[in-house]
């Protein structure tokens, strides 16, 4: 078998990989696991001198990296370079904080000495998806690795070069040989791999019901997960936002990578009284961004990463017509061979339809009416997701009490939704369980000892 890239923007392969054997991926898990052996004993100043190497590889590739990207799943050139620099971010974090992070935790008992040890766990197993390549990626790598583990990247099929180029990093910093190794395996094999004896953890960002299946074939044979799944996240806005801060904010967040984002904003919940004026800035904004090839300048909307994603977000487009939504931008696939498809708003948004049941991966806004606050903070909760949220008001207490209302693993006040390496990140509900990054992030895959001597 063999794993073939497509470029999104022409519709062109760009190359071909040999994927691997079973056996030849049962000896990189091996291998990694014989790895971690040594890895886990090195000292934190050791791993964080590696790391903070990595970080310097990573900056100094942005150029061909941000290509890479580009060429693979479409992201504009700027958002590439964005995305690179926040890799290293993450890498300099974690060399810089893993040790005071993992240190032990002393708990006063009548014993002589009590406390919990963090320890590495061994071989985890990353199945991460193609929207942010690398971010996905570096924001588990980096934690894992620095807290004494291995990792196995088993990455989306049509990002293969993008993997084999993480790989490349850890090497090139000087990782110990089979640390942190690229699967390139078809979907159909990834149980193999959580199955075997020496793997110890899964984490998966991806859809739902992918989640779901990894989920059960990890619980099967009793292995930790951690999961960061769909979203459609609501913003809230309020009668006293600051509009044009509040719409500029708002269409940044929808159409970031395409809007083929997980935390995007996907539901704008919009009060009576602003509706109106939200919405005729919010669709002129829309239909300023340019769309066009990723790797030209001034392109602030690429293509979808593939055609049949391309496709499937048409299909809920036009199903939530057909249901009473009212089409207000977009909504049409552009002639041409690239998987594009234009900013859309959708208004008159109701239940039942898929703008406001499902999540749209693309740059689709729905426009959603509230009464007032409470009605406001209803509708955002009237889902079966609860990864972000953020609500828009002049009144930063009011704006608190709101986002503690949202039913998320993240809320902002006036600002759109992200993640940073110092905060956790993750959702609840259908958008899944556990955390990453920050102090959190990095104690999902370790052994918490409880430590007594009497």
């Amino acid at each position: 078998m063999a794993i073939t890239s497509i470029n999104p923007a022409t519709g062109k392969p760009i190359r071909t990989y040999e994927e691997m054997t079973p056996d030849a991926a049962g000896g990189a898990v091996v291998h990694a696991h014989s790895a971690a052996q040594g890895w886990r004993s090195t000292a934190f100043r050791e791993r964080a001198i590696l790391m903070k190497k990595a970080a310097s590889l990573l900056r100094q590739r942005k150029p061909e990296l941000s290509t890479l990207m580009a060429d693979e799943m479409g992201k504009p050139l700027t958002q590439g370079v964005s995305e690179v620099e926040k890799c290293a971010w993450a890498c300099d974090y974690y060399a810089d904080f893993a040790e005071s992070h993992l240190a032990p935790d002393v708990i006063k008992t009548e014993s002589t000495k009590s406390y919990v040890a963090f320890e590495a766990l061994g071989v985890v197993l990353a199945i991460m998806p193609w929207n942010f390549p690398l971010w996905q990626v570096f924001r588990f790598a980096a934690p894992a690795l620095m807290a004494g583990n291995a990792g196995l990247l088993k990455h989306a099929s049509n990002v293969p070069g993008c993997a084999l180029a993480i790989q490349q990093i850890f090497k090139d910093a000087g990782f110990p040989a089979g640390l942190f190794r690229t699967l390139l395996i078809g979907s159909r094999h990834v149980k193999d791999i959580i199955e075997h004896p020496l793997v110890r953890a899964v984490t998966l960002t991806g859809s739902t019901p992918a989640g779901k299946a990894v989920a059960s074939q990890a619980g099967a044979v009793l292995k930790k997960t951690v999961l960061e799944l769909g979203g459609s996240d609501a913003y809230v806005v309020l009668e006293d936002a600051d509009l044009e801060s509040t719409v500029t904010t708002c269409v940044n967040s929808r159409l970031i990578n395409a809007g083929q984002s997980c935390i995007a904003a996907k539901r704008f919940v919009v009060v009576a009284p602003v509706l109106d004026a939200f919405t005729e800035r919010f669709v002129a904004l829309m239909k300023s961004k340019k769309v066009g090839d990723p790797l030209a300048e001034g392109t602030e909307v690429g293509p979808q990463a593939r055609h049949d994603l391309r496709d499937a977000l048409h299909t809920q487009v036009l199903a939530s017509i057909d249901g009473g939504a009212k089409l207000l931008l977009g909504g049409t696939i552009p002639p041409g061979e690239g998987a594009y498809y234009p900013p859309t708003v959708l208004a008159n948004v109701k239940p039942g339809m898929p703008a406001y049941e499902e999540e749209l991966f693309g740059p689709v806004a729905s426009i959603i009416a509230a009464r007032d606050e409470a009605d406001a903070i209803r509708i955002a909760n009237d889902s079966v997701f609860g990864l972000g949220g953020a609500v828009f008001t002049k009144d930063n207490a009011r704006g608190e009490r709101v986002a503690r209302s949202l039913e998320a693993g993240a809320t902002f006040v006036n600002s759109l939704v992200a993640s940073d390496p110092r905060l956790p990140f993750g959702g609840i509900k259908e958008s899944g369980y556990g955390r990453e990054l920050g102090p959190y992030g990095i104690k999902e895959f370790v052994n918490v000892k409880t430590v007594v001597v009497k």
